[in-house]
């Protein structure tokens, strides 16, 4: 057998052949394992004193067997007369597909063969007692479905004929447990991940032993022997030299066609040993990178495990959701059909797999801004812009104290906090999530971030987080702003301009620019950013929303339509959305999703509003993301992620352009309770920046982003981190101008 095929269809003349094979028995006794301590597959777990012999003979009898009474514990291996040489059984719930999810199977492990059933439908296994083996059944459900199964014939005669939609041969693959569900295994089989989920972490434990038992059971060793003929091949010339001396060939041309065959052969039976080495040297090193694959895939589960809680089930009773089901609407029908070995399933969740600890630099980031060195004055907002209602606020001039101390370059690098959750994710429902943790730090937020200067820049280099970010602004009129992302697996990138309108008592701030997903396998998608409100400006308590309709498209076979609802003066529930995935083939909504964009998102499979009434779907959501609630107590409420964007880390200065935000004085002065000085420097550098729309109209472009002629959108053209590695900055300007008043050297291409 070809190691890497693994999960095999079962053939069904073996089915014919031996029917009593595939069918379940269960032997005489029902014991109990305790798993205070270390779960054992031993036979010497005592007895709860059930005698399944007594109803096997009133089986005989009655055509059926009565249901096996056994006190609940918190969880128990049911097994019978046979031992570990009977076999385990029982359910498990098998990832199958986006569309359908976690579904039940009966899984049976028997002579290091792990083999899977359907326990529901037309093709459900049927089950009847073995007098000849015993298996030990794994779970309270499992021990549940044995006793209510009908079994269709009468003890020792062969029940209906069904056989597994998959089989896992243990020997040629590894068993993995999740670090960041306790209830979860996957099993790799070289080619394929299976992934499984118990109801109890006890349940897991037992699996997991009887796997590993089983496992080494038939252990496998790859050596020469395994493909090497035998070095005792005997070559015989005899028929060859009877043939020609009957053609009359003289003994001179028959020995040396001999010699000349044998060396032939010699010369045959060496490549062949060659390339058998070689595929040796390849099987071993393949399995090598496939576990350094799995491994390096899934470094973002051991690293957020504390606040990742994906794919486990949420029975968090939502009502002050509940008032958002009613709306929307579609069809979705939740058949129990998956195809036969998940060929059509999507790899799913995340590989949640045991790995070893990658080493990174240590980086100790702050918590808390600087204590100011200077009291706040106050401001009236209303004499500043009371000539500017209904005008676009990117050209008006406010003083320094209407800033927090980061750049609108800085500010993009926030939307990627929550990056964890598209580490390797390939389900929707994380990207979706994704899509809308970026508004979870604008909450408390009151002032607005600084105006970059034309060709100021930023870089965020994140190693813990797998996160290399570089942003620049690369127009004047409009403001644009354009970024780009590498994290694990994917890349990200965007354009942004925000027109800003004042309304009297509100600001309203409508996104301009896309952003992009992209995963390494190709796959992209890209949404825009809703509408953003601020309302309160002239008098009471200032507070921002967002609202409108958040579309997410993607190149493959499904897209979301995220609803982001608009907070009413009497709402007492604010900052809700809600949304479906659809899929783009049936049109039919395959989840749905709802939270909020302060606080966390959930998914729902199917189509909840197509259920009866009564039906609370919030009884089967799935925490998807949940915000970081750490918010420090200053007048900016920045979060712990955005305090660390401005640092200057040790060595970090002397590596950076200078034209990067953190150099920028006046946020500087800021951030450090300056006011004084940050608003003349704030003065200096927009005398300067005026400056800037001259040089653009005559042809400046940016240093390290290029605009796409097609759409328009600016790219990424790369450079940057091997000049920043090299140290060399030459001619890149001085933004900021620190030693002069002088406008800035801009290069004009």
């Amino acid at each position: 057998m070809n190691p890497l095929c693994c999960i095999a269809p079962v053939s069904v003349e073996r089915d014919r052949g031996n029917p009593a094979q595939r069918q379940l028995g269960f032997e005489s006794a029902v014991k109990n394992v305790n798993f205070g301590s270390k779960p054992s597959f031993s036979t010497q777990a005592s007895s709860v004193g059930t005698d399944l012999d007594g109803l096997s003979a009133n089986a005989n009898a009655n055509h059926e067997v009565e249901d096996v009474v056994v006190e609940p514990r918190d969880s128990k291996v049911y097994c019978g007369n046979g031992g570990g040489s009977g076999g385990v059984s029982g359910i498990l719930y098998k990832w199958v597909n986006y569309g359908k999810g976690w579904r039940a199977r009966w899984f049976v492990l028997e002579d290091g063969v792990l083999s899977y059933y359907k326990i529901h439908g037309p093709d459900k296994i049927a089950m009847s007692p073995s007098r000849e083996k015993g298996v030990k059944v794994i779970g309270e459900e499992s021990l549940s479905y044995v006793k209510k199964a009908n079994w269709s014939s009468k003890l020792g005669s062969y029940a209906k004929q069904w056989k597994p939609f998959g089989e896992i041969h243990l020997k040629v693959s590894s068993i993995r447990a999740s670090k960041s569900d306790d209830k979860r295994l996957s099993i790799f089989t070289g080619t394929k991940t299976l992934h499984l989920r118990c109801l109890s972490r006890e349940d897991r434990a037992a699996w997991i032993e009887a796997l590993i038992t089983s496992k080494d059971q038939f252990p496998r060793v790859l050596t020469s022997n395994d493909f090497a003929p035998s070095d005792d091949i005997v070559v015989s010339t005899e028929k060859l030299r009877l043939r020609l001396l009957q053609e009359g060939t003289s003994d001179v041309v028959i020995k040396d066609c001999e010699s000349i065959m044998l060396y032939e052969l010699s010369e045959l039976k060496n490549q062949l040993k060659s390339l058998q080495l070689k595929h040796i040297i390849l099987l071993d090193r393949l399995r090598q990178l496939e576990t350094e694959k799995i491994e390096l895939e899934t470094t973002v589960v051991d690293e957020t495990k504390e606040r990742k809680s994906f794919c486990v089930e949420g029975n968090r009773r939502l009502s002050d959701f509940y008032s958002v089901m009613s709306e929307g609407s579609a069809s979705d029908s939740d058949a129990d059909n998956d195809s036969r070995d998940g060929s059509h399933s999507i790899s799913g969740c995340l590989r949640d797999v045991e790995i070893k600890p990658i080493e990174y630099p240590y980086i100790k980031r702050r918590d808390s801004l600087p204590e100011p060195k200077e009291k706040e004055k106050p401001v009236g907002l209303w004499s500043i812009i009371k000539d500017n209602i209904g005008k676009d606020l990117s050209g008006v001039c406010l003083p320094v104290y209407f800033n927090e101390p980061l750049s609108s370059l800085q500010k993009c690098f926030e939307d990627l906090e929550y990056s964890y959750l598209v580490d390797g994710a390939l389900e929707w429902e994380s990207r979706s999530a994704f899509a809308v943790s970026g508004y979870a730090s604008t909450e408390g937020r009151q002032c607005k971030p600084f105006n970059p200067l034309l060709g100021e820049t930023y870089e965020a280099d994140y190693p813990d987080k797998g996160l290399r970010f570089f942003s620049e602004k690369v127009s004047h009129h409009p403001m644009v702003v354009a970024c780009h992302c590498e994290g694990r697996g994917w890349k990200f990138w965007a354009d942004s301009n925000l027109k800003g309108t004042f309304w009297g008592r509100s600001i309203q701030l409508d996104p301009v620019g896309a952003l992009t997903l992209q995963f390494e396998d190709g796959e992209t998608f890209q949404w825009s950013k809703v509408t953003t409100s601020i309302y309160n400006i002239i008098l009471g308590k200032i507070y921002c929303d967002h609202y409108g309709t958040m579309r997410i498209k993607g190149s493959g076979n499904y897209s979301c339509k995220l609803k982001f609802k608009e907070q009413s003066i009497i709402d007492r529930n604010p900052h809700q959305v809600h949304g479906f995935v659809q899929d783009n083939r049936t049109g039919e909504n395959v989840a749905m999703l709802v939270g909020k964009w302060d606080e966390a998102m959930y998914y729902v499979l199917g189509d909840p509003t197509t259920k009866p009434k009564g039906y609370d779907p919030m009884t089967e959501a799935v925490l998807l993301w949940e915000r970081d609630k750490s918010v420090t107590k200053t007048r900016y409420n920045l979060t712990p992620f955005a305090i660390s964007l401005n640092e200057l880390t040790p060595g970090l200065m002397e590596k950076l352009p200078p034209t990067d935000s953190r150099l920028r004085p006046d946020q500087r002065h800021l951030e450090n309770g300056e006011y004084e000085l940050a608003n003349s420097e704030k003065l200096r550098l927009e005398q300067l920046q005026r400056q800037a729309r001259k040089l653009q109209e005559r042809g400046w472009q940016p240093r390290w982003f290029s605009k796409d002629k097609e759409d328009g959108s600016y790219r990424y053209v790369g450079g940057y981190w091997e000049a920043r590695e090299r140290g060399n900055w030459e001619g890149i300007p001085d933004v900021f101008c620190h030693d002069t008043e002088s406008p800035p050297c801009v290069i004009e291409e």
